[in-house]
């Protein structure tokens, strides 16, 4: 435990990620305490960074256990490229998908006809 570690609430306030969520995340192994001061976990500053990098795989799409196993052992990042072609390949085909839909409804808003059921 160092002076410069973090209590749950400081990087609860820093990262906007609740404090349960922060538990919760210790617990699936995201992310690890140093100690605690009093009844208040405490963390590294640089848990900060890793939250940043865990919010970036949830927007992305993956799962709290696909973002785990993009971290090595010891914290540092895994570059798992054939994850992330296959992510961006999947996040293509939605696109594609949403295009389609925002096209067809352009259409319907556009078309003069009475239905479209004839």
């Amino acid at each position: 435990m160092k002076d410069k570690d973090l209590d749950i609430a400081e990087v609860a306030r820093r990262s906007g990620v609740p404090a349960s969520t922060l538990r919760y995340y210790e617990e699936k192994g995201l992310i690890a305490s140093t100690g605690r001061r009093g009844l208040r976990r405490l963390f590294a500053p640089g848990v900060l960074e890793r939250l940043a990098l865990i919010a970036l795989g949830q927007v992305a799409g993956f799962s709290l256990d696909e973002i785990a196993q993009m971290f090595a052992p010891d914290g540092r990042v895994r570059i798992q490229r054939e994850r992330l072609t296959a992510k961006a390949d999947e996040l293509d085909q939605t696109i594609q998908r949403l295009v389609a839909m925002r096209d067809g409804l352009r259409h319907a808003a556009a078309c003069s006809a009475p239905s479209h059921m004839e």
